[in-house]
């Protein structure tokens, strides 16, 4: 017998390129732009040797290349375990394997490493575009698969027998992916070094640091009420909570932490609702003021700010109950009302402005009543390109430029109402959000970023004050662009003349949340609530278990009772042609396994003349009905033919 050779075609070699470039292709930005060149320079000498048809670089020199390699990857990354350690090393090996592949075993390596690193791809981005991105790369990639086992067949017919696969596995996929036993976090978020650090508010404060972060329209997070949400002037989101100044920067102070609240319960309304956070790599969490319970992992600090257990470096979901109506007064130690009355040197006219309200007030209830009024009586501009402010940067705010953003009415107001001896602190958040009519979810972005006010009143506690509401009430009660000047920088999804787009990213969004929600946030509780809707009581590893076998068994058996009912019907001709080349056989002209219809109707003819006219018209009416385009008596024809066949 013949064997088959295990030999390489240009057009094998031209598919197993092309999975290549796809699979290294979403990985590329996250890469060092040294290997992603050298990963494209590996794949372009490929290409010129396929082109050329010169032979593949010596093994030996292949593997010589890889000790730089791992050293470099050891270079860039300090170690060689870990996500992105693991990622170059698997591009690096792709590389070289792509070089050196000359057979079909060289090949199947090649194809496994493609699915490897486009499964690797999931590591850097989960969205909608990355899964169809992904998507074509699998078909691609599997195209490439079948192309090894038949390079004749055309691409787009490699193209829709890959795709016709993947549809195939659709109902085994949705059967894994609702019933296969959840574990709490996503499956690759063991490797810390999988997250990139994003956009949000720090834990500092300084001219300026909310003004630029406020021109992004990136998601900070998404709030889905219970009910009817409160009113947009009680939405304050909040967040670090700055207690220490040094006369430029304000700073979070360190507080204790507990899973108690630090205050006795609200006596207001209560709201409740589900927040999804996306990561910001920092560990606080965002409430309405004020929560009345904690959510579940979470704690509470005693300056009432609520903390995740770590940074949060991936999309998260909690639910909080809220009551906007403040907290009843408490106590407070007096260590952090001496921190919250602490100044630096500096500013000497609003010293004396503070002082000047201690000397007429009678108690820290009026100087706040001075204060409030000063701010509403001044001509301030509210805008995000203020001037740059020098060494007494509050008096230089409050009595020469008066153009600010809410860090400087914020900063400012706090600054005068310690030196008048009033404890205050600043507060930082988010203020309002957007409800997007398609999903109905309230869309907090991080140009809804805010900064205000607490003081500390006797009997009352701390208190909430927000002196950017004095001076310009409608940045709170409508939006930022109601109380931004015009021609004022201002984020691209509040512009006017955008209003177009804002739609358009609405309905974006909206589909992102569903996807967020319930593909990505896809949780064991979310799990557990889904497959009790459908009525599976107490669903435990066990009993998903189960119902998970017994519905695979049963698509497994759907899928291949319709193969066997396409196999009898599609081969009806292909059984004729057996019968032929059987009694063909038993004339001592078997037919070889690897030997094609026509070619084996050759053979025949030439051993046999007398016979030769009617096996090429078994052949070629076969090769019709096989692989071609036949009329319909084409199959009868072909078995009148074979019954009268006698060789």
């Amino acid at each position: 017998m013949k064997p088959v050779s295990s030999a390489l075609d240009p057009v094998q070699c031209w598919w197993l390129l092309g999975c290549g470039a796809v699979a290294l292709a979403p990985l590329a930005p996250h890469l060092p732009f040294w290997l992603s060149a050298a990963a494209a320079a590996a794949l372009a000498l490929r290409a010129w040797l396929i082109h050329s048809h010169q032979p593949a670089p010596s093994r030996w020199v292949l593997s010589l290349t890889v000790v730089p390699a791992v050293v470099a990857v050891v270079t860039q990354y300090r170690t060689l375990f870990g996500q992105n350690p693991g990622v170059a090393l698997l591009v690096i090996l792709l590389a070289l394997k792509q070089l050196e592949s000359g057979d079909r075993r060289d090949a199947f390596v090649v194809v496994l490493l493609c699915y490897f690193l486009l499964l690797s791809s999931l590591f850097y981005s989960q969205s909608i575009p990355s899964a169809l991105g992904l998507t074509a790369a699998v078909t691609i990639t599997t195209a490439a698969l079948a192309a090894v086992g038949d390079s004749g067949q055309r691409p787009a017919r490699l193209l829709r027998l890959a795709g016709l696969m993947l549809v195939q596995a659709i109902p085994l996929l949705l059967i894994l992916f609702l019933l296969f036993p959840r574990v709490s976090g996503p499956l690759w978020g063991l490797p810390r070094d999988a997250f990139s650090a994003q956009s949000g508010l720090s834990d500092t404060m300084s001219p300026g640091s909310i003004g630029s972060l406020v021109l992004s329209d990136a998601m900070a997070f998404r709030v889905r009420f219970a009910g009817k949400p409160p009113p947009r002037n009680a939405l304050y989101w909040r967040g670090p909570v700055l207690t220490l100044y040094d006369g430029t920067t304000w700073r979070a102070a360190r507080f204790r932490v507990s899973q108690q609240l630090p205050y006795g319960q609200p006596d207001s309304r209560e709201f409740a609702y589900e927040v999804t956070l996306e990561p910001h790599n920092k560990p606080w969490l965002f409430a309405l003021e004020f929560p009345d319970r904690i959510p579940a992992g979470a704690v509470i600090a005693s300056d009432y700010q609520l903390l995740s257990a770590g940074p949060v470096v991936q999309r998260m979901r909690y639910d909080v109950a809220s009551r906007t109506g403040g907290v009843p007064g408490a106590d407070e130690s007096w260590s952090v009302l001496r921190l919250a009355t602490s100044l630096p040197p500096g500013n000497p006219r609003a010293v004396g402005l503070a002082h000047t309200w201690r000397r007429h007030g009678e108690s820290d209830a009026a100087i706040l009543a001075e204060a409030l009024a000063f701010f509403r009586r001044q001509r301030f501009t509210y805008t995000l390109d203020p001037p740059a402010l020098g060494k007494d940067a509050v008096d230089e705010f409050l009595f020469d430029t008066r153009q600010g953003f809410c860090e400087h009415f914020a900063g400012a107001f706090v600054f005068v109402m310690r030196a008048a001896g009033v404890p205050a602190r600043v507060v930082t958040g988010y203020q309002g959000g957007e409800i997007n009519p398609i999903d109905g979810y309230l869309e907090v972005r991080q140009s809804d970023a805010h900064a205000w006010a607490e003081v500390w009143l006797a009997g009352r506690g701390w208190v909430r004050i927000d002196p950017t509401a004095q001076s310009f009430p409608q940045r709170i009660e409508q939006n930022l662009a109601a109380a931004i000047p015009a021609g004022d920088r201002l984020p691209l999804l509040m512009r006017p003349d955008w209003s177009w787009l804002r739609g358009m990213r609405q309905r974006w969004d909206a589909l992102a949340n569903g996807w967020n929600q319930w593909v990505l946030g896809y949780t064991p509780q979310r799990q557990r609530d889904f497959l009790a809707g459908l009525g599976m009581k107490s669903p435990d590893w066990r009993s998903m278990t189960a119902a998970l076998t017994a519905l695979c068994a049963a698509v497994l058996l759907v899928l291949t009772g319709w193969a066997l009912h396409r196999r009898h019907r599609l081969d009806a001709a292909q059984t004729l042609w057996l019968r032929a080349a059987a009694r063909l056989a038993r004339r001592g002209l078997p037919r070889h396994p690897w030997e094609g219809c026509r070619d084996y109707a050759e053979r025949v003819a030439g051993d046999r003349p007398e016979i030769a006219a009617s096996i090429r018209e078994i052949a070629a009416l076969y090769a019709r009905l096989r692989y071609g385009r036949a009329d319909a008596g084409a199959l009868d024809d072909l078995r009148s033919r074979v019954a009268a066949f006698r060789p």
